[in-house]
């Protein structure tokens, strides 16, 4: 993600396809959503195009489920030391209108504050521990949830040996049991963080995972790994950065 931006997204609102990344915002959206009369600014969210209409921002989102879900979490909660886009409801009550979502625009930019990141996350899943597990990850089958299930062992992928196979096949072998108990969790937090002027963090969206919040490397780097494998975009040149993470952690197995 790059750029100014804000949040993912109590009903969802089934509507028609998705809208594409490069589709003009609609005139029924911006009025469901109470900004028919404030231009349209388009900035980058989370890598996608997104428009700015005063106060608020609209976007368009790939799951009208997990959007709504999102919505109806980042509504009440707080988490201390960190920024939320608060979701806004359409006219008649919504999250979703015709596949697009709004919240209220934060600025901010994405930065690799790595550091701050993790204890943004630390913060974030301690807000949601409490959070009951959504129903809509029992049929979730996307890359995400695919490349989770196999960092825990619970599903055999077939990965392209050039960028990362070979290497999820090798720390793979390192996995022991691990007793730790699940919670609602943040899976895409990298690069779903901004940081205003002040470097205050901000969480744009939940992308719910149910997994131990606690920080668990080997299984963290299997998933990237697994997910950089199936990635269109991964390339060998792109895999240096988790290999030079896999060196690190490797030294500690």
């Amino acid at each position: 993600m790059r750029g100014v931006t804000a949040a993912h997204t109590a009903s969802a609102d089934p509507g028609p396809r998705a809208p594409g990344a490069g589709e003009a915002l609609p005139q029924h959206v911006r009025t469901a959503f109470g900004v028919a009369d404030a231009p349209p600014r388009p900035v980058a969210w989370a890598g996608q195009r997104a428009w700015q209409c005063g106060e608020a921002l609209i976007r368009p989102v790939s799951d009208n489920a997990v959007a709504a879900w999102s919505a109806g979490v980042l509504e009440n909660l707080t988490v201390d030391g960190v920024r939320l886009a608060r979701p806004l409801r359409s006219s008649d009550g919504r999250w979703v209108v015709a596949g697009w979502a709004a919240c209220r625009f934060l600025p901010g930019s994405a930065e690799p504050r790595h550091d701050d990141v993790v204890a943004a996350a630390m913060r974030l899943h301690a807000a949601t521990a409490d959070v009951l597990r959504p129903r809509l990850l029992d049929d979730r089958d996307d890359v995400l949830s695919r490349s989770v299930s196999a960092a825990f062992g619970e599903r055999r992928l077939t990965l392209d040996p050039a960028t990362g196979g070979d290497l999820f096949s090798e720390l793979g072998a390192y996995r022991r049991p691990i007793k730790l108990v699940p919670q609602v969790v943040h899976g895409e937090l990298f690069g779903a963080v901004l940081f205003d002027s002040d470097g205050s963090p901000a969480v744009l969206d939940l992308v719910p995972f149910w997994r131990p919040a606690p920080q668990a490397l080997l299984r963290a780097l299997l998933y990237r790994l697994a997910l950089h494998a199936q990635h269109p975009e991964g390339t060998v040149r792109s895999l240096g950065g988790l290999e030079r993470a896999a060196g690190l952690i490797s030294a500690r197995l």
